[in-house]
């Protein structure tokens, strides 16, 4: 870590929660020092990060929360910054204009959403409150905005809406391409998700999606939550950063249908396979 320099609070909050899942556990007084604030400072840091669920407090400092634990969204869209951005202009490169389009809710999917605002003749279909207030928003400022439609329900720490409501309203449509984020992924348990109805929700936009796609950065691998929502076979592209494990890439390549490295300033990387599988309807043109 390195002096506070002028962060912003949540800049610093971002590099703390780093630290503390980096190492599972950090300490005031060090972390005090490390940014060049008060304890009181810090201090605050940590309450805020508490309440978002991020990390559990302890006396003297702050350890890693359990995997049940489900991050605020504010939160979430500090981690992984400009991994997220690749990973999003990646993404969005596979939607096809005049398609409909899934989007789970999440920090990564809705980096997916801003690069998908001037795609002609696209609707969006989303639990996610943050990418309906995103692409509403964009009304006035791009040419062509997509449609927008929120599936309604009850609203996670992260924004995400879920429910029976989520359930239903999901269960009528039908979707060309589902992008997906996630809590967690790990080989033998695939997606995860800490939230049960979250989960839900997320097997209800596979079984109604023509093609799958998840948008994940390398610090979800190796992290289960509490509830798997698709295997990697159910996978057609995963398209993470290069920060991913040369492991991780290896079982990714096997078993999803195309596996997508980026780097910023880089063209991305793939394995060559096509995409994949088809999870329902006719196959499209090639």
């Amino acid at each position: 870590m390195m002096p506070d320099q002028g962060l912003l609070a949540q800049q610093r909050r971002a590099l703390i929660l780093e630290a503390v899942r980096r190492d599972g556990a950090v300490r005031v007084s060090d972390l005090s020092v490390a940014f060049g604030v008060s304890d009181m400072t810090i201090r605050r840091d940590l309450d805020a990060l508490a309440r978002s669920g991020a990390v559990e407090k302890v006396h003297g400092g702050a350890v890693t929360a359990g995997t049940a634990q489900e991050l605020g969204f504010e939160v979430k869209s500090t981690l992984e910054s400009a991994a997220k951005a690749t990973i999003a202009e990646a993404t969005a490169a596979l939607v096809e204009p005049g398609t409909v389009v899934a989007l789970s809710g999440g920090s990564t999917t809705h980096a997916v959403a801003t690069q998908l605002l001037n795609v002609p003749d696209l609707t969006i279909l989303t639990n996610s409150l943050p990418i309906e207030r995103l692409v509403r928003g964009a009304t006035d400022t791009a040419q062509r905005p997509p449609v927008v439609l929120l599936t309604g329900g009850s609203a996670t720490p992260s924004e995400a809406l879920v429910g029976p409501i989520t359930d239903q309203a999901i269960a009528s449509l039908h979707v060309d391409l589902l992008i997906l984020g996630t809590h967690g992924v790990t080989e033998n348990e695939g997606l995860t998700s800490p939230n049960l109805a979250e989960a839900q929700a997320n097997r209800m936009f596979i079984s109604r999606a023509r093609r799958v796609a998840v948008a994940a950065d390398h610090t979800k691998w190796g992290v289960t939550g509490l509830s798997t929502f698709a295997d990697l076979d159910q996978i057609g592209w995963f398209v993470t950063d290069d920060g991913m494990p040369p492991q991780a890439r290896a079982v990714l390549a096997e078993r999803v249908g195309k596996l997508i490295i980026t780097t910023p300033g880089a063209v991305p990387e793939t394995d060559g396979r096509k995409p994949g599988p088809l999870l329902r309807g006719p196959r499209p043109p090639e």
